[in-house]
């Protein structure tokens, strides 16, 4: 991103928050800490922002609800959760409300900059990448580029992952798709809990694909998965 990073900073922690800010400011980037979810949902919806940093255990109204309500307004802004909850049900949670990454309390602020950077990263590679082609298997047309998949007149507007995982399928459609490799090319790394996250992720878009019955996203066991449809 060529313009100061516009940050979203949700933690209802005061000294936590006005240490964050402090910080996110002296490594150049423009935060602005909201002390709870409702103030930051209204926040959002009055500027112009390119990250969020939610807190997921917040008075008025928590994280993941946070979380959801950004993705209605906008389905690409990276979104990282500030959790004290370690649970492997809540990290899952985290992903489904539309998270891109998480950090677990307590963190160093070097592992914060590492992730918000990383994150910044994968946006401006995906954003600059050369003009992908559209994809057309069994009824759907899916649009890489714009993020778009529609059957018929019925459009979903897909996540950067969505997306990004839904490419790698097409890539590879009607063959299988190595778990590890999308593991390693879309999160980084094949860890447990990304392995999770992306599990979420195959699940919406079966959700997404459900509407021609021509077309399958099968579990392939202890290797990964397969798009099955007719090309067109």
């Amino acid at each position: 991103m060529d313009k100061k990073v516009n940050i979203l900073l949700a933690e209802d922690d005061k000294n936590l928050g006005t240490i964050l800010k402090s910080y996110l400011g002296a490594k150049g980037f423009d935060a602005t800490l909201c002390e709870n979810g409702k103030v930051a949902l209204d926040t959002f919806k009055k500027g112009d922002f390119d990250f969020a940093i939610l807190d997921v255990m917040m008075p008025v109204m928590d994280g993941f609800t946070l979380a959801k309500e950004i993705r209605k307004l906008d389905k690409k802004i990276p979104l990282l959760f500030l959790t004290a909850k370690t649970m492997q049900e809540d990290i899952i949670q985290g992903f489904e409300a539309g998270g891109d990454d998480y950090l677990t309390k307590p963190f160093s602020m070097e592992e914060l900059l590492l992730r918000i950077q990383a994150i910044i990263r994968r946006v401006e590679q995906s954003g600059h990448s050369h003009k992908d082609p559209i994809y057309k298997f069994g009824n759907y047309v899916f649009d890489y580029d714009y993020q778009t998949l529609k059957i018929g007149k019925k459009e979903n507007k897909l996540t950067s992952k969505e997306a990004e995982l839904l490419k790698l399928l097409c890539n590879n459609l009607n063959e299988v798709l190595d778990r590890t490799a999308a593991l390693n090319k879309i999160w980084g790394d094949d860890s447990y809990f990304n392995a999770r996250s992306m599990d979420v992720y195959i699940t919406k878009l079966r959700k997404y694909l459900k509407d021609d019955p021509k077309v399958e996203l099968l579990n392939v066991h202890s290797i990964g998965f397969k798009l099955i449809a007719p090309e067109n």
